[in-house]
């Protein structure tokens, strides 16, 4: 058995046994506050503004290495309604709001939060070729919507940062 998102043969994906399905690479801008900032310039406490409740506390920030292997996906400049202002790279299960037909066409829906390899269609989005080595997820006391490298990214799963439950 394959996983559609990284093609690991074991029927499991490195990603979720990582719990890499929110996390953004280093160098992605998030904003906060204080301005748009380089995720990996946030510290907890850090007051991020969200799209569904305004500025949030950062509770915890994670750290990660990308699993060997792991299939990234590139969302290409405006390939999403004139959204990112530039190409960005998302983990596959890196869940994005989208708001236009996509949503429609995909969920019936005006708005739906979807996975990036849901959205691949080979020309504006697609398989990354370059992935990148790090990527820090961002936990808050529960799931947000953050306005990240010019999209709109749902939040790490407050669950699996330390101190939250489960890790």
């Amino acid at each position: 058995m394959t996983d559609p998102y990284d093609q690991s043969r074991t029927g499991t994906s490195p990603l979720l046994e990582t719990r890499l399905e929110a996390a953004l690479p280093l160098g992605t801008t998030v904003l906060t506050l204080d301005g748009a900032l380089p995720v990996e310039h946030l510290t907890p406490g850090d007051r991020v503004i969200t799209r569904d409740a305004g500025a949030q506390r950062l509770r915890a920030i994670i750290r990660r290495k990308v699993p060997q292997g792991l299939r990234m996906v590139r969302v290409g400049r405006d390939a999403l309604g004139g959204k990112p202002d530039a190409d960005i790279t998302l983990l596959p299960h890196q869940r994005i709001l989208i708001r236009d037909w996509r949503a429609k066409l995909l969920y019936g829906a005006p708005q739906a939060k979807v996975a990036a390899a849901r959205l691949i269609d080979g020309e504006f989005i697609r398989w990354a070729t370059d992935t990148p080595t790090d990527v820090i997820s961002l936990h808050f006391e529960r799931l947000h919507i953050l306005y990240a490298g010019g999209l709109e990214l749902q939040s790490a799963n407050p669950h699996y940062a330390p101190g939250f439950g489960a890790q």
